[in-house]
């Protein structure tokens, strides 16, 4: 990996303290309060070079923008929030997926997303 420079710092930073996937947009937004010059070249080509030396990864949910969140975490699932859009992540999973196959078949792996409202956006409309 290249050296450490104040943009990647940032971007790192706003990874870790939103503690969820976030989209390119989203991370530049943030790190922007830190780096006011960084433009949006710059995160995603520090992405590229984080998500290479294993540091974060890639989220994908199907018809999404990709998003990227910090490496390491244990098996786990998302939740889209279908209000404002960001995506959580949820530390469980209803575990053995071979029930639901078709009879012969193997699962080797999964991804389970949830759909609904986050808390945010369920405040607001109760408000």
């Amino acid at each position: 990996m290249e050296r450490s420079t104040r943009q990647r710092h940032s971007i790192r930073a706003v990874m870790e303290s939103a503690g969820r996937p976030l989209l390119p947009a989203e991370i530049l937004a943030e790190a922007q309060r830190d780096v006011p010059a960084l433009g949006l070249a710059t995160v995603y080509r520090n992405l590229k070079q984080l998500t290479e030396a294993g540091e974060i990864q890639l989220v994908e949910l199907p018809g999404e923008p990709p998003r990227y969140e910090l490496a390491g975490h244990k098996h786990h699932h998302h939740f889209r929030c279908n209000g404002c859009h960001r995506v959580f992540d949820v530390h469980a999973c209803p575990g053995d997926m071979q029930k639901l196959a078709p009879r012969g078949f193997r699962v080797e792996s999964h991804e389970l997303t949830l759909y609904g409202s986050c808390s945010d956006c369920r405040r607001a409309v109760q408000a």
